[in-house]
């Protein structure tokens, strides 16, 4: 085979076999296929498309190039879950374990935050002692015993995707719905779970700008789990406000203890109560209504507290924190952020609020940075909410930062009081 001429089917919008796709996809891994002639196709793919059939040899393709988990020792049906990103997204966090209590297997890869959207491995290292990196028998043997486990990415995993990935990010072709379902897809289905749910974000703090364009993202996105043979399923939901009150690594694992321990609830909540019904309808625990009911009772029992503090055990973690929060890691700096106008608090852009939390050393800016674990943002009033001028709005921590004026500055302009 010959690359131009993949290129040029592509640029001509004339479809290409399986064949040809897993030679591409084959031969750029290999390094038989230079960089600027796979810019060129992926180009091609977004000025034209994929096609599903395309969509999906390519998703396979990426797949195939690594390592695919071998999930048959768990015992029971397994349901992965993936979110698209966001402010605040600790949801992983919460309905893991929620899954696990009523009898659903969750075993989890996950990455780390890169700009202004966490990364739930980072949450969970917040814990001290918690390991990330284990070995495929750990793993699975804890996914038995708890029915939870998250845990880093395998560098093995999909190789493909990362080589793709890095050059769509320079050559200005992130941007394409078929190559964004492919790179998502490849990954989830080399974690080999039974079902696959996918939680597509929208708004200001998601990649996915507009309700439509995620609805397409999630369409293709559950058409190609389904083809591939695995139980698939989306909601798309809203990212304009960021998830919850709690921004920063160890300040959102508190947050989803508390939601477990039953004692926080509103719109994280009720997110994370329709997420894990969706699993459990997936994994075929009966209909979304009484799958909902179970979620809610696995909380109020405190089963699924229970779950997450055994797997945090199991995986090295102080798993005191779940009846003491005070034990995850404290800042030693903290900043109040007050209203400087009466009235209602109409908009708050999530990711304005998420580049605040960068500022003040709860992300990275490069892959190589450090993370201050005890940095983050309380959202004091959220959007509705009446305020008189000199109201606290936001509480910025930080232990990495005493001069808080640039993250001021950013907050308050995150925020519209009309």
């Amino acid at each position: 085979m010959n690359c131009c001429d993949l290129i040029n089917k592509t640029k001509r919008k004339k479809k290409l076999t399986e064949n040809e796709i897993q030679w591409l996809v084959n031969e750029y891994t290999n390094e038989n296929i230079p960089d600027y002639q796979i810019s060129a196709w992926l180009m091609a793919v977004c000025l034209n498309s994929l096609s599903d059939d395309e969509t999906l040899a390519l998703t396979l393709a990426m797949r195939n190039s690594g390592d695919i988990l071998d999930l048959s020792n768990i015992n029971g049906i397994t349901v992965d879950k993936h979110s698209t990103g966001g402010v605040g997204d600790k949801t992983s966090l919460i309905i893991g374990p929620v899954a696990a209590a009523c009898g659903v297997y969750v075993p989890k890869m996950s990455g780390r935050g890169l700009g202004h959207t966490g990364g739930t491995i980072d949450k969970l290292e917040s814990i001290n002692g918690y390991r990330t990196e284990l070995s495929l028998n750990e793993f699975i043997n804890i996914v038995n015993k708890t029915g939870f486990s998250i845990v880093s990415q395998s560098g093995k995993l999909c190789p493909a995707d990362k080589k793709l990935y890095a050059l769509r990010n320079a050559s200005g072709t992130v941007d394409s719905i078929p190559l964004i379902c492919a790179s998502i897809m490849s990954k989830k289905l080399a974690v080999s779970a039974d079902c696959i749910l996918l939680d597509v974000k929208y708004g200001s703090g998601a990649f996915m700008k507009t309700y439509d364009d995620a609805k397409k993202l999630a369409d293709i996105m559950t058409r190609i789990g389904n083809m591939a043979g695995k139980k698939c399923s989306a909601m798309v939901t809203d990212m304009n406000i960021p998830l919850g009150r709690n921004i920063g690594n160890a300040l959102e694992v508190a947050e989803a203890v508390e939601i477990l321990k039953g004692r926080c609830n509103g719109k994280l909540y009720d997110l994370c109560l329709d997420l894990s019904a969706k699993m459990l309808e997936l994994a075929g625990k009966g209909d979304f209504t009484s799958c909902k009911q179970m979620a809610s009772d696995a909380i109020t029992s405190g089963k699924a507290a229970g779950i997450l503090e055994k797997t945090i055990e199991l995986h090295g973690g102080d798993a005191r924190i779940v009846n003491d929060t005070s034990l995850l890691p404290q800042p030693r700096y903290s900043h109040n952020v007050y209203a400087e106008k009466s009235g209602i608090i109409q908009k708050m852009d999530s990711e304005e609020i998420g580049m605040t939390s960068l500022i003040i050393g709860a992300g990275r800016k490069n892959k190589a940075d450090s993370i201050d674990m005890s940095a983050g943002i309380i959202i004091e009033k959220e959007c509705g909410e009446h305020v008189q001028k000199g109201d606290l709005l936001l509480t910025l921590y930080s232990s990495s930062i005493t001069d808080f004026s640039e993250a001021n500055r950013r907050a308050l302009n995150s925020i519209t009081i009309e």
